[in-house]
């Protein structure tokens, strides 16, 4: 019996052989990557230098007080908190809707104009600047109808800002991210597996719940994780519809709904006002504070990249 027949590999091309324009290219693109790795290197050394020099662990866990000299005034301990609570409203927002969407777009679809016209609004939410959504969301939550979910004067004037209108406003920057996510990842899912269910007298709903959102989870969570960066580092909803208050102020009685109401800042709008160009003159806790931003950024950059190689894994064992 002869051994099966293997496909030849093709012979080793020397880029000294490329014709000049090809090689010219060739290096253009090894020095943009280069440069860009270079970039990213120098900012990261940079804050990580500033950050490490003025980090101290009182900051962490410590107020921001009133005072004219916010150098030697409490720590940021609410802009720190202010990130996790705006993060975690956004992404739960955008979860929900997102895969949503994603799934109805993927595995329906119909009536095929609405599927288009959801489509497009999608691209144009991706393309919205975040300033336009904060002033967008800063119409809706001041009507009188919304008052409940927000800061409100005594004399029954709506401001519209509060940790709730922040994060839902926030939630339409990861929403593209987790729409696009999910559809890629459900459309690597072959066909046989759908139909596969479909002959052991699955229904649709049934199959998408039981057997394509959980091949879809690593899609899933890399979309996630991309928007909790987006929303992590976002600034101009934050200053809009949060206040950009050095404390968080709660508004009402019902804990924790007060707090959700009321107004506060994250580490963005506190690296802002700390830095040279902001009011606190106090560019030592800037720095501190970008340290701390730029390693929650990194450590959700990581869990991206290990869901994307599990998803990779994931693929093949499903193929």
């Amino acid at each position: 019996m002869s051994a099966p027949a293997t496909a030849a590999k093709p012979p080793r091309e020397r880029v000294a052989d490329w014709p000049l324009a090809d090689r010219v290219g060739y290096g253009l693109c090894w020095a943009a990557g280069g440069l860009l790795c270079v970039i990213a290197g120098a900012i990261v050394l940079y804050i990580l230098v500033q950050g490490l020099q003025y980090l101290r662990p009182e900051l962490l866990f410590s107020r921001p007080e009133v005072s004219l000299d916010q150098s030697e005034s409490g720590g940021f301990l609410d802009p720190l908190l202010g990130t996790f609570m705006i993060t975690s409203i956004g992404v739960v927002i955008a979860g929900i809707i997102g895969v949503s969407v994603a799934v109805w777009l993927t595995e329906y679809g119909r009536p095929a104009g609405l599927a288009r016209a959801v489509d497009s609004a999608v691209e144009v939410v991706a393309g919205t600047p975040s300033i336009v959504l904060a002033i967008f969301g800063l119409l809706i939550f001041q009507s009188s109808g919304l008052g409940f979910l927000s800061f409100t004067a005594e004399g029954g004037g709506v401001f519209g800002r509060s940790f709730i209108a922040a994060g839902t406003m926030m939630s339409l920057i990861a929403l593209p991210l987790v729409v696009g996510a999910t559809r890629e990842a459900l459309s690597t899912i072959p066909r046989h597996v759908r139909e596969a269910s479909y002959a052991l007298g699955k229904t649709r709903a049934a199959t998408i719940w039981r057997v394509l959102l959980p091949a879809a989870r690593p899609g899933i969570a890399t979309g996630l994780a991309l928007g909790m960066g987006r929303i992590a580092g976002d600034t101009a909803i934050v200053v809009i519809l949060l206040g950009a208050a050095g404390q968080i102020t709660p508004q009402g009685d019902v804990a924790p709904f007060n707090v959700l109401r009321g107004t506060g800042s994250t580490l963005t709008s506190y690296v802002y006002n700390n830095s040279p160009a902001g009011e606190g003159n106090a560019p030592q806790k800037a720095y501190a504070a970008a340290f701390v931003l730029l390693l929650i950024v990194i450590a959700l950059n990581f869990v991206v990249d290990l869901v994307a190689r599990g998803r990779r894994g994931g693929v093949q064992w499903i193929r």
